[in-house]
């Protein structure tokens, strides 16, 4: 069978790509940072005792700033694929910590290609790159439209972007970027604004909180459904030869449509339980990030699924269920239409 290295398997995208890569027959290893309580509730559902018999899903402890014990999982574990999804990736977050930005989300990336030319040249690679790298470029974006960053996160995705495609041309490694815009689920953090709003209108309704706090309204961003941009990172690794994609809708919505969707949903109005903080508005604001991604729906033959209004609906239903209230249904049945019995059918 194949073998899969996830960093960053704890995570939204680590997760469903766990699965997904479970289901197609993978022993699938991840990396995860120790820590003195658990962290792996995302995965606690397909984990199983690395001494059953069955056990194809393996976690290793380490960290993206410790090449050593990089170098080392990769010797002992010989992937034939690697999925570089780890990172500090909150945007507002990397303003504030912009040094261990850079040493994780930019050097980790450098850390695990030298590792696998070390290694094993003909591992495939993937790097996770990020839509932020476009930042005040104007939409709609490509694969051939120029960047400009607009925080440290995206200034450390780019610099990974371009180790990438420096370790493809100047080794003959294939290794590739899945240029990503948003993409959401229920399993999106809780500090991600599309989650704080989701989860947010499901505290209000049970009565825990009276409002939610946010920033920048009128940004607008290119929204999709996590699961289906994590099948897109393994199609990208099934071709011949690596290459770099953006994956994306194509449509974009402001933050004040995301509230306007989640509170319509639920019957009640954003305006009376939403207030404006400064803090958490960012030094240097992305206005609009849309997603051109003809090379992806035509090579790869991947297009999405899920829009805008059904993947509301499916995020406030799972945390409406999470805070014990009756969820209004919606979500649950979208998720059965476009994706009957598949591995992506849990939260």
């Amino acid at each position: 069978m194949k073998i899969a290295f996830i960093t960053g398997i704890t995570g939204q995208d680590g997760s469903y790509l766990a699965e997904l890569l479970l289901s197609k027959g993978y022993e699938v290893h991840g990396l995860v940072r120790r820590s003195s309580t658990f962290n792996t509730s995302r995965i606690d559902h397909i984990y199983m005792d690395p001494h059953s018999a069955d056990a194809r899903m393996f976690l290793h402890y380490g960290d993206l700033s410790d090449s050593e014990m990089i170098t080392n999982i990769m010797y002992n574990i010989k992937p034939d694929e690697v999925y570089h999804l780890g990172a500090q990736s909150h945007v507002r977050v990397s303003f504030d910590t912009p040094e261990y930005t850079g040493n994780v989300t930019a050097l980790g990336s450098t850390r695990l290609l030298e590792a696998a030319r070390r290694g094993n040249r003909e591992m495939k690679f993937y790097q996770a790159s990020s839509s932020e790298m476009f930042g005040a470029t104007p939409p709609p974006q490509s694969e051939e439209t120029c960047f400009w960053p607009r925080s440290p996160y995206a200034c450390a995705k780019l610099y990974s972007y371009w180790m990438v495609k420096n370790y493809r041309d100047g080794y003959g490694m294939f290794a590739a970027n899945g240029i990503l815009f948003n993409h959401e689920s229920p399993r999106r953090g809780e500090t991600f604004v599309t989650r704080k709003i989701t989860r947010s209108v499901a505290k209000i309704l049970s009565g825990k909180e009276k409002y939610l706090y946010l920033g920048n309204l009128d940004a607008k961003r290119d929204w999709g459904y996590a699961p289906e941009y994590v099948e897109c990172m393994w199609k990208i690794v099934q071709e011949d030869k690596s290459d770099d994609y953006v994956v994306g809708t194509g449509e974009t919505h402001t933050v004040r449509e995301f509230l306007d969707a989640v509170f319509d949903y639920v019957d009640l109005k954003f305006e009376d339980h939403v207030r404006i903080d400064p803090k958490y508005f960012r030094p240097t604001e992305v206005e609009s990030l849309v997603a051109d991604a003809k090379k992806a729906e035509t090579i790869l033959k991947w297009k999405p699924k899920v829009k805008f209004g059904d993947l509301v609906k499916i995020m406030v239903d799972s945390d409406l269920r999470r805070q014990g209230q009756t969820p209004i249904g919606e979500g649950d049945s979208l998720i059965q239409k476009h994706f009957p019995l598949r591995w992506w059918k849990k939260d």
